[in-house]
C-alpha cells in the first residue's frame, strides 16, 4: 500500500515528463499567461526563428503597464510601444489576447478564474510573482522569469525543482472582522517572513 500523497505530490507527478539526478524535473505547462512585459521572451523566440509550441494554451493580457484610467491616448510612448508589441506577437503566434478594449480584459490573475482558464489540477505559469494565487483553485501555479517564459513559449514545458510541502492546519471560527488576510498575517508572524521559503503550502482545517 502506497503512503498518502500531498496535493503537491499529485500535481507534480501528473505533470512531470522527466526528472534529473540534480532534483530538477521537466514539467508540462497547461496554461501560460503572458502580458505586455513579456516582450523580452517573445524577442528571444524570434531571434531563434521559433514558433510557439502550443499557442492555444497561451493567453495574453494587457494589464501590467497599461494605466487603469485612460483619457484618449496613453501618455507614455514606451507603454504604447509595449502594447503594440504584445498585439503583434499575439497576432503572429495566434494567441488569444485580452486587449484594453476587450470587455473581458482585466488583471491577469483575476480573469484566469473568471474565464475558466484556471482550473483545479492544472499547472499554470506567468511572468509575475502573484501567479501562485491561482493555487487557491487547486492548481500548481508559480511565477517565472523572462528566460523561463521564453522556454515555455518554445516548448510548453518548464524545468523546476520540486519544493517541500508545508501543511497549515487552521481550525476554529473567525471572529467578527477577521478575514483570511488576518490568518495569513498571523502565521507569517509565527513562521517569519522567510519561514515558508522553498515550500508549497497546503491549507487545511475547518477555518
Amino acid at each position: 500500500m502506497s503512503p498518502p500523497r500531498t496535493l503537491l505530490d499529485r500535481l507534480w507527478s501528473a505533470h512531470e515528463i522527466v526528472s534529473h539526478a540534480d532534483g530538477k524535473s521537466l514539467l508540462w505547462v497547461d496554461r501560460h499567461l503572458v502580458h505586455e512585459g513579456s516582450h523580452h521572451a517573445f524577442a528571444k523566440l524570434k531571434a531563434r526563428g521559433a514558433k510557439l509550441a502550443e499557442p492555444e494554451l497561451t493567453f495574453a493580457v494587457v494589464d501590467h503597464y497599461a494605466p487603469t484610467r485612460r483619457h484618449g491616448q496613453i501618455a507614455d510612448p514606451r507603454i504604447t510601444r509595449m502594447l503594440q508589441t504584445l498585439r503583434r506577437n499575439a497576432e503572429d503566434h495566434g494567441i488569444r489576447l485580452f486587449d484594453l478594449d476587450d470587455r473581458e480584459q482585466g488583471i491577469v490573475h483575476v480573469i484566469g478564474p473568471e474565464q475558466g482558464l484556471t482550473l483545479p489540477g492544472l499547472l499554470i505559469n506567468c511572468g509575475d510573482s502573484h501567479t501562485s494565487t491561482h493555487g487557491a483553485f487547486g492548481a500548481l501555479a508559480f511565477g517565472i522569469g523572462a528566460t523561463e517564459v521564453a522556454h515555455v513559449l518554445a516548448t510548453q514545458t518548464i524545468w523546476q525543482m520540486k519544493p517541500a510541502a508545508m501543511r497549515l492546519q487552521i481550525d476554529g471560527a473567525l471572529g467578527p472582522g477577521v478575514s483570511a488576510k488576518d490568518i495569513a498575517l498571523n502565521w507569517i508572524s509565527r513562521l517569519g517572513t522567510g519561514g515558508a521559503k522553498g515550500h508549497a503550502i497546503e491549507y487545511a482545517g475547518n477555518a
